[in-house]
């Protein structure tokens, strides 16, 4: 059945048909890729990239497509919103609980920030703000090499994570549900982190 068919259904109609229907599931599929490519977007995971995240988060899709009963009161974009995020979630808790591999969230200074559009490194990214002459870029790039290693020399593991998790804008609750841990046991770790980076 052509795609365009489904354009003038409600979307729990096209899920009703989707069971018995491949050309329904893909319409769905289709429709709601750039919600699962912006929840991608908000997240890092470890030892992966955002094409891991956007895999998982197309699962995610695919299950709600599947497990959405309209007799339940959430529309289908709330339970398919929900279903995406559970399952990158899942996916960042699973590789948050490798803790075996400690280069998994170790933050290069030297590695493009955006691969697939540029080859430019945090360090010429933050050092273009300041100055594009090579001295000071040196001291800046100097000056970057010392906070990550006061980062790896100060910092536990958890605290480490949480910080990484923290500064890609995580909330407390989200970071608690990745790392396993209580929101109390969040906020005393950034309050350490706080307390050692500031120690000199």
């Amino acid at each position: 059945m052509a795609l365009n068919y489904y354009e003038n259904m409600t979307d729990e109609e096209i899920v009703s048909l989707a069971e018995k229907d491949r050309s329904a599931e893909e319409f769905l599929l289709n429709k709601y890729k750039n919600l699962v490519k912006s929840r991608a977007k908000m997240y890092f995971l470890a030892g992966g990239d955002n094409d891991d995240l956007m895999q998982e988060g197309m699962i995610g899709l695919f299950k709600a497509i599947h497990d959405y009963n309209s007799d339940k009161q959430a529309s289908f974009y709330s339970f398919a919103e929900l279903c995406v995020k559970r399952q990158i979630f899942t996916a960042i808790k699973t590789a948050a609980r490798q803790k075996h591999q400690p280069l998994n969230t170790y933050i290069s200074l030297n590695k493009p920030v955006y691969e697939d559009v540029s080859e430019r490194t945090l360090v010429e990214t933050l050092a273009e703000r300041e100055s594009v002459d090579p001295e000071k870029l040196y001291i800046m790039h100097e000056k970057l090499k010392d906070i990550e290693k006061e980062i790896d020399e100060k910092l536990s593991d958890l605290e480490k994570r949480v910080l990484i998790l923290h500064l890609q804008g995580m909330s407390y609750q989200e970071i608690s549900e990745i790392i396993n841990k209580p929101t109390k046991s969040i906020d005393n770790a950034l309050q350490r982190i706080k307390k050692k980076l500031d120690e000199k």
